[in-house]
């Protein structure tokens, strides 16, 4: 490994790697907000440690930093890496936790698959 190897090109390696685990589908209502615009509702349609998948009307560019809120937490960065049909893919800055994407899929799948409002 050369020295120009910086963390976010093990991140991404990381990452892609990190595409064998299991992607779970799921409905959680969340907000995303991209760098620079409005925060929008949308719904994660699966998650991972390393990502989620998203509704997103308007296109969102690969490279775009954004923030995704999921309810009764903090706001986690993400990059966009794909938007196709509106549906936008991304990547977490850092790795979800496994006790917390654990503890958020526990939440959302206790409904049987039902979608839960968080109104």
């Amino acid at each position: 490994m050369s020295s120009s190897f910086t963390s976010q090109d093990r991140y991404s390696t990381a990452a892609q790697e990190d595409r064998s685990a299991p992607r779970t589908r799921i409905s959680i209502p969340a907000s995303l907000r991209p760098s620079g615009g409005r925060s929008f509702q949308t719904v994660v349609q699966d998650l991972s440690l390393s990502g989620f998948s998203a509704m997103a009307i308007n296109r969102l560019n690969p490279g775009t930093l954004c923030w995704l809120t999921l309810p009764n937490m903090e706001s986690m960065e993400a990059e966009v890496i794909w938007w196709n049909n509106s549906l936008v893919g991304c990547a977490f800055h850092q790795l979800l936790n496994p006790i917390i994407h654990d503890n958020i899929l526990a939440q959302w799948r206790s409904g049987n698959g039902i979608f839960r409002s968080i109104m």
